[in-house]
Formats: C-alpha cells, structure tokens, sequence
C-alpha cells in the first residue's frame, strides 16, 4: 500500500565517493615556497637535478635554482604558448612544445624539431621521452602522433646532429591559424611579435633581446606519423616505464606509449624501432582524457568532469574510478610511490593511497592548477611537489613517500554516537553512505530517494572498478531504475565464465518505535551493523561488489560478474521483467545466477539455499444474498453465511505437488518448506465490529505458497474459477512468483558449497526456504542458465522488522566466500548446461 506519511525527513544525498577519507588534516603536506610569474599562468612545469623549469603563454621558459629558489634566466626564442616540458635525464635536454630542445648543462637552445607538415599539426599538447628508444614522442592538435628518433646513428662525427632536411616557408593553416615553430606568431594575425620583439623580464621590465639560434633545424619524417590516432586532440601522454622521479617500475622489457585525447579514450601503443602499435583502445565515459601517470603496469587517467580511471594494463580491465570532484576538470597528475596526486580545476590537490582512499586535500592554488611535477627533495626522505596555477604561481610542497603502515592492512575504526565501534574499510564505508539514503519504495514521497540510490551505486560500482548505468522499463521511467554493473576479468584462452548477481536497493519502512538507534545512521554494537537494508539487501550487495574490487586489484578476476540490482524488490518488483527483456541482449549471455537475498536457518551455522516457494497473494471478497448486514440473534442459522463460506473455502490445494522420493527423504530433518501452505493475512467484515452483527460481506488477504511440480497460472486460474464459480464474488490475484529449485549435482553449486565449507570451516546446511523472491525463476528462464543462492546473515537478523543487523563477521566471511567462489569457478571454467557429476549426500534442512 502507497504511504503519503512518515517519521524520518529526507537526508541530504550522501557523498558520491566510496572511498575512505582518512585525517585529511595532519596529512596535508607543508609549502615550502612559492615562485611568482607575475600574471602568466604556469602550463607546464619541469626539473632537473638543479632547475625548475616553468612554461607560460608568455612564449619563454623561465629558469629557477632548485636549491635557493631563486630566478636565474628565461629561455627565449619560442614563438607560442609552451603548453608541454619534458626532460630527458639520459640527454639532459629539455623539450617544449614549441618545438625547441634545450641544454640543461648550459641552457643553451640546442635544435628545433618541427612536426610533419609542421602548420597542419596544430599546437603541441604533449610530449614523451623514451630513453630506451632514444625518441621524442609528440601529441597534436589534429588529432596526430609523431615522434623523432634521436639515436646514435642521426650523430654525425662531431656529435652533433645533421639536419634531416631544410625548414621551408609555410603559409598559416586556414584552421589552426599558426607559423611554423620557428617562426610562429601570435593567434592574432594583425600583430607584429616577432621573435625579436621585446620581452618582459621576471620584473615586467621590457628588454630587447635576439634569443639564441640553436644548431640546426629538423622535420619529423612522413613515416613517423599516425595520422588520426585520435578523433580528438592528443591532449596527454605516459610512458612506461615512467622516467618520473617518484615513479615505481614493473619489470617489463617492452616500453609502452599511453595516450589521452578529447574524445573520450585512452590508446595504449607499443613502441618499437619501426614505430608504434597499437594494443589496445579503452573507452572512459567520463569526459576529455586530460592528464596520465603510470605507476608499474597501472595507468591513472584524468577526465574532464573530475573522475580518474584506473586501468590495469595487465588483465586489460578498470579497476577503480576515483571520484575526486564532480564536474571539476582533472588537469594533472603526479605519481610518488604508491600515493597519487590529483589536481583539479578548482585550485584543490588531493591524495590518493594505493587502496584508492582520500588521504589529504587542500587548496593550492586561488585559482586553477594546471601542472605539477614530483622532483626529489635535499633531503633523501623527503621528495617535493611542484605546482603551477593560472593564479601566477609555481608553490613547491613538501611530500613522502607512503609508507608501510601494519594497520592499513586491518580496516580503521569508526566510532558511532552510542560509542560502538566498527571497522571502516570500503565495505563498511560505502554501507555507511548506502543506508543513509532512505529508499523505501512503498512510499510516494520517497520514490526521489530510492533514484538517488540508484545514482549513487551506479556510481559507486565505478569507482569499485566496474562499468555501470541505470536501466528503464521505459521512456516514461515509471519505476525505479535498475542499476546494472560489469565487473570484467581478465582474458584468457578461452571464454570466461558470466555470473549476474541480482540484489535489490529498496528497502522496507522503517519506524523509528522499536529501534535502539537511528533506522538510516550505521550503527555499529557489539560486533553487529544496525541500519535498515543491512542485511536485506544492501549489505549482501556491497559484500559481492567489494568481493569483485578485490580481485580484480589483485589481478585474480577471471570471471566477468554483471549485477542487476531493482529498486522495487520489495513491492514486487514492477518493471522488472519489462527491463531485463528490453536489455537482455545488452547484458549479454549468462552462465549462472547468483542471489543473496535471505539469512541461515541457524544462529551458528552456515547455510546454501537450494529452493524457494512460488507464492500467490490476492484479494478475496463474498457478499450474501442480502444487501445489508443482519443480526446474529435473528438471522443466524437462517442461510449461508459469507464468513462460514470463506472458511470452507481454505482447503487443500496441494494438487501436482512433487512427490518425495526416497533420497530426498533421506536428506531432511525438516520439510515443512518443501510443501504448499495457505496463509489468511487478514479478515475483515462490513459493517460495525461488535458480536451480534453478521457482515454481508467478507474480504481476506490470502496467500498460496506452492511447490515443485505445481504450475503457477494453473493454480492462479483455478483459484479464481473455483470462487466465482462457487460463490459469485471478487477475487483479484495482486501478486505471483513462481517456485525455484536449485540443481544440487551442478559444479557451481557444489564450488559455492565448498567456498563456504572452506571460509566457515563448518559444512552448510542445505535449505528449501518457505519465502518467495519472484525475479529468480524468471531470471533462470530468461538467461537458461542455473541460479545459486548465498545467504549471509545469521538467523536474528530481523529483516524487515525493528533494528535489523548483520553481524560483522558474517558480512566479511559472505565476501570471502565469494571470493573464493568467483576464484574456483573462474579455475573450472564454463560448464557444459549438461554436465552433471554425482551427487553428494549431505543433511538438510527447511
């Protein structure tokens, strides 16, 4: 029934992140200092062992002592903004993007390397330097890569290079409007800034200087082009192994080339003597690819609208999506260690731990941070962060590397009002933000709480590694979406086995009489989790996610596990079937269901759910010949009355139920569960209640439960063709689900089985529950596949009722069962739907 009413007033939508933040404050690093370039924002940024090399729109590179931060020159002679730096250590040369290679020993102007059809390439976002290759790397405004090999062989027999060919004039490019790099000018045509026009010192003092003519000009050879390596510009780049300081390596023979572009990829190339090729293009959803670091075989990308994805190049998966800022543009980042330093639009760097948690923020620039670099520090411990913003600003921070912490390896603790604690890994965190959101999907008003819901596991599944979206029934969005992820595992030979998990986000309401603590706050007493949904079915649903994350951080997912979780569960999930008919063949084939959405039978012992109920609810009413009520004393006896029919009515039908045979006779101590029942959930008569009325008419509340082999419409058809044909009255069916029986000679239920055996180091009872969870069989039907059902909760649970639990360890053990689970089925690989080994006797229960 819709409720217009209730006791708790909306929250506020909890933060998107599902990342832990730590003691943001005692871990923000310190400023060291601050360089001022006046009014010129700092695009680009690079050191050495003894400078820091800042780049602006003010066409120079300016120079400063790493040691006593002072000003020492500027590097003159580019003709364009110097949007990208890149230091070659092995060389010590100092690249820009304006096509100039500079001695650091000296800082003298060494070459100018012009891009291939140097005006149409546009301007030059990005540049990488391999020392293995000895090649320059180049990222262009069309949408090209080149490079420039610089080997021993282009050195001639004084050591100095030897021109490739001749510079020849160029006309401006009628789209990009620009010179060629040695003769470049300003975007506006109607200007005369020469090379040789004054410049402004770092004072603003105007001084006439002709910047220094390097040796010798070269061209990037046609065949170092790939032309359209992008449909967008090629705004980043990252080599590995990185040549950043603070940079950790795998140890990898080969060197890879990432790139990041406009449109929306990241593109991972192989870079050989002949050139590069191409291994593999990954697709962000997320905005513009704005800035890349590596850290070992893991590829950090920072997108337009203030997310960084997380891909690990060797399984070729995501494995996390940071959310740093929403919407704010993630313009770089830096790499020290294991720790991650995003910078964003907003002036804010944050850092990130190896476990994706927020481990200091600040502000550190007024205005906006467009470059930063990690360079080490005097000091052997200590390494600095340098940053560079629009406000005129390069601030240097000091900075460590992360280190070993025996207690980041146990979950932190978390202290709720009552002075519980609880430990507050990403599990327990993210269940903290979920049950906050109070997405009761029987009541109207909360139906903008239960969406919200859906936003926030849609995004928290990113963030755990995984791709996800909201899916309709329709265009209309009736019904509350239905949140679908992918967790994708690693690739190997053969085709990887496809769980879908199906869980639920709504949640029963929650009246605050009978709780010890807020129903939407986590409350952690005594070894037990309270809020509603923690165990019905939030809980169950973060546990298979993290389960999931886990696994594939530690590069041992070898299954791809999609989820399916609706938002109307408990009202009987409308729109349901409609959704997954209409996206059946984007979720793609399905190898096995996976369902956690009960608890044990016991307190102490696990249990493995093998079958389900089908239920019928309806609505019954009968009326009597009259059409009023009558009195008891008077008219009783006299005819039929629609109570006493009502009652003869509640009688058997347990017609085609499967009988039981010998072995399954042998497997229970119980079978109340595996039998139909008939339940009156209410009667109620018209007219006054008092004793002496007998009421015209009879309404109840009635549900069937059935059992293999019983049909479901047949039974529905049947009951509304008995009462009107009988009595003559309504009956409306509200609600149906069909049975489900678990196949327990299936591989997979057998893994689940042990996975649970394994963790417990108890063997789990087998159980046929009495209750009905009506996608199961559909879902069975639609996929053909078999369903597996996984219960974590302990008997106490108290599901839909005053101060639902789950205890601690039984969420962490249901992880690890399904961890191991995902680990042997992954081990087994797809089985055959008609492969079937013995089956093992085991006591059951239900």
């Amino acid at each position: 029934m819709n409720q217009t009413s209730h006791p708790h007033p909306h929250p506020h939508p909890p933060s998107p992140s599902s990342s832990s933040p730590r003691d943001l404050h005692a871990a923000t690093p310190s400023l060291v200092h601050t360089l001022s370039q006046g009014e010129n924002s700092i695009l680009s940024v690079a050191t050495d062992e003894n400078h820091i090399y800042s780049g602006s729109q003010n066409q120079n590179i300016s120079v400063w002592n790493k040691l006593s931060y002072t000003f020492e020159t500027q590097l003159r002679g580019h003709t364009g903004s110097v949007l990208a730096l890149e230091y070659a250590p092995d060389k010590r040369w100092l690249f820009s993007s304006s096509g100039m290679v500079w001695c650091t020993k000296d800082l003298t102007p060494l070459y100018i390397i012009n891009p291939f059809l140097d005006t149409d390439s546009g301007d030059i976002f990005s540049l990488a330097w391999s020392p293995t290759n000895s090649t320059i790397y180049i990222g262009c405004q069309n949408t090209s890569i080149q490079w420039y090999n610089c080997t021993n062989s282009t050195l001639n027999s004084a050591g100095s290079l030897v021109s490739s060919g001749t510079s020849t004039p160029k006309r401006a490019h009628k789209f990009f409007n620009s010179y060629p790099r040695s003769q470049r000018r300003s975007p506006d045509l109607e200007s005369s800034n020469g090379i040789n026009n004054p410049v402004r010192d770092i004072e603003g003092h105007i001084v006439i200087v002709s910047p220094p003519t390097p040796r010798v000009e070269f061209n990037v050879p046609p065949e170092n082009v790939i032309d359209s390596a992008h449909f967008g510009y090629v705004y980043c780049m990252a080599l590995l192994p990185s040549i950043r300081a603070g940079a950790t390596n795998s140890t990898r023979e080969d060197v890879l080339l990432a790139t990041g572009s406009g449109d929306e990829t990241m593109k991972v190339w192989r870079c050989l003597p002949t050139g590069l090729e191409l291994l593999n293009t990954i697709e962000c959803t997320h905005g513009a690819i704005l800035s890349l670091v590596t850290r070992e075989d893991i590829l950090y990308a920072g997108c337009q609208d203030g997310y960084v994805r997380v891909w690990d190049l060797q399984t070729n998966t995501f494995i996390r999506t940071i959310i740093v800022q929403e919407n704010i543009d993630v313009l770089s980042l830096s790499i020290l260690g294991s720790d991650l330093y995003a910078c964003s639009a907003d002036g804010q760097v944050k850092r990130y731990s190896d476990t994706f948690d927020c481990t200091a923020s600040w502000n550190a620039h007024s205005g906006i941070v467009l470059s930063s670099i990690i360079t080490p520090s005097t000091d052997p411990t200590e390494f600095e962060l340098i940053t560079g913003g629009n406000d005129g600003a390069i601030n240097v921070w000091k900075i460590h590397p992360a280190t070993i912490d025996p207690s980041n390896d146990a979950p932190h603790e978390i202290v709720d009002a009552e002075g519980g604690n609880a430990y507050n890994d990403t599990l327990i965190f993210a269940l903290s933000k979920f049950v906050s959101i109070q997405s009761v999907s029987s009541f109207d008003d909360r139906r903008e709480d239960c969406r919200q819901a859906a936003i926030w596991l849609t995004k928290c599944f990113a963030q755990l590694g995984a791709s996800s979206k909201t899916l309709y029934a329709d265009e209309e969005a009736v019904h509350n979406p239905i949140v679908f992820a992918c967790f994708n595992g690693a690739q190997g030979s053969s085709r990887k086995p496809r769980i879908l998990f199906y869980g639920h986000y709504d949640v029963i309401a929650a009246p605050p009489a009978g709780w010890g603590s807020d129903p939407f706050k986590l409350t952690a007493r005594n070894g037990f989790l309270y809020a509603r949904g923690v165990a019905d079915d939030k809980g169950p649903v973060l546990a298979v996610a993290c389960a999931a994350a886990d696994l594939l951080r530690a590069r041992k997912l070898g299954v791809d596990l999609l989820f399916l979780v609706e938002g109307e569960e408990e009202t009987g999930s409308g729109g349901f079937v409609d959704t997954v008919l209409r996206y059946k063949d984007f979720i793609g084939e399905v190898d096995a269901i996976l369902v956690s959405n009960s608890s044990w039978i016991a307190y102490d012992v696990p249990s493995i759910t093998y079958g389900l109920r089908g239920v019928v609810h309806c609505n019954i009413e009968i009326s009597s010949r009259g059409t009023k009520d009558s009195h008891s004393g008077i008219d009783g006896g006299a005819y039929d009355e629609p109570m006493q029919d009502m009652c003869v009515f509640f009688h058997r039908h347990n017609n085609k139920v499967r009988p039981q045979d010998a072995e399954e006779a042998t497997l229970f101590r119980l079978k109340r569960w595996r039998e139909p029942s008939l339940t009156i959930h209410g009667v109620r008569g018209s007219g006054p209640r008092n004793p002496t009325v007998i009421p015209a008419s009879v309404t109840a509340q009635v549900s069937l439960r059935i059992v293999p082999d019983q049909v479901l419409d047949a039974v529905c058809t049947a009951l509304v063709q008995h009462l009107r044909a009988s009595f003559g009255h309504c009956v409306t069916v509200d609600h149906t689900a069909g049975w489900w029986l678990g196949d327990l000679t299936h591989p997979w239920f057998l893994a689940l089985e042990r996975a649970i055996q394994d963790e417990w180091g108890a063997e789990p009872m087998r159980v046929r529950e009495g209750g009905s969870i009506p996608c199961v069989p559909f879902l069975e039907k639609a996929f053909g596949c078999p369903a597996l059902h996984l219960p974590m909760g302990d008997s106490s649970g108290q599901a839909h009722l005053p101060n639902e639990h789950i205890s601690l360890s039984n969420l962490r053990h249901g992880k690890a069962v399904v961890e191991r689970f995902l680990l042997a089925v992954a081990e087994s690989g797809v089985v055959s739907r008609s492969e079937k080994p013995e089956a093992k006797t085991t006591m059951t229960t239900g």
